[in-house]
């Protein structure tokens, strides 16, 4: 103590000293319940790590990649990062993967184009054993497959932006009755039916005056079925006539299925639902709830 009493008071405190009285150890006895008390608490004050902390430790973001495994609860914890096997129609996959495949297709892809020239060294004809004429023809052949594989890569590469064009205005020519009749000449028929038939609905015979075809000059020339050939020609002529334009159907008019008697209910169910909405549209509300 320091003050200036310190004399005065002095010969008021007694310091006792103790004295072992033997020699056995007294440690501190806490009983059990308090320390498992104090070690709860400690653990209850423990701050548990989230996936932000353990982020930041690691590498921050775009470096660490949280496991999505580790609370998985399983018998063994070394079994959370064992890969998982893919099931397919109650197989596991990994049992059909060869690792060798690359190898035996490379191998295979070998072994098929030695084939492939021994069978094209077999088909393929020299010259020498072709005549003249045929030796022409095999010419005028390759030719036409040549033509027709750059015409339809032609085709196929313009398809995507070429639209499609109506045949009345092809500008090459290329659909025409000569055509029509060299082609079928080439292959042994007569094209003069073919080509009467084209001419005959073709556009510019739509404005010509209709004849009689041979049928109905054989009936009119034998007398008989006058009455199915005035038929004919009263069905062609209300075929021919124009049709009118439907009209538009007002929002009153009676639809089957609508769920309406007739046109005066639903006129009047009309009216009611514009007039609900009145009050509504006055105050510019959206619906019933805004």
């Amino acid at each position: 103590m320091k003050s200036k009493k310190m004399n005065d008071c002095l010969n008021r405190f007694h310091v006792a000293m103790p004295k072992p009285r033997d020699h056995k150890e007294r440690p501190v006895c806490i009983p059990q319940a308090v320390l498992e008390a104090r070690a709860k608490q400690a653990a209850e004050n423990e701050k548990r790590p989230t996936e932000k902390d353990l982020e930041n430790e690691n590498g921050g973001a775009g470096v660490y990649s949280a496991s999505l495994k580790k609370n998985y609860i399983l018998a063994h914890d070394e079994w959370k990062e064992d890969i998982m096997p893919e099931i397919l129609d109650g197989h596991n996959i990994f049992d059909f993967v060869d690792p060798d495949i690359l190898i035996r297709l490379e191998e295979l892809k070998e072994e098929e184009g030695i084939r492939q020239a021994e069978v094209d060294d077999d088909v393929e004809m020299s010259g020498t054993e072709l005549s003249p004429e045929e030796s022409k023809k095999l010419a005028e052949i390759r030719e036409k497959k040549r033509l027709l594989i750059q015409q339809h890569r032609i085709k196929k590469s313009t398809a995507e932006s070429r639209p499609t064009v109506p045949r009345k205005f092809d500008k090459d020519r290329e659909f025409t009755s000569r055509r029509i009749g060299r082609q079928l000449s080439a292959l042994g028929i007569d094209p003069s039916m073919a080509i009467n038939r084209a001419r005959s609905t073709s556009v510019s015979m739509r404005g010509r005056k209709r004849e009689r075809s041979v049928d109905d000059k054989g009936i009119n020339e034998g007398g008989a079925d006058h009455m199915d050939v005035d038929t004919l020609k009263k069905k062609l002529r209300s075929m021919s006539r124009p049709r009118s334009r439907s009209r538009s159907r007002l929002p009153t008019d009676f639809v089957c299925g609508d769920g309406f008697k007739d046109s005066d209910q639903k006129s009047k169910a009309l009216h009611k639902a514009r007039k609900s909405v009145k009050n509504r549209n006055k105050n510019a509300r959206r619906g019933e709830t805004d």
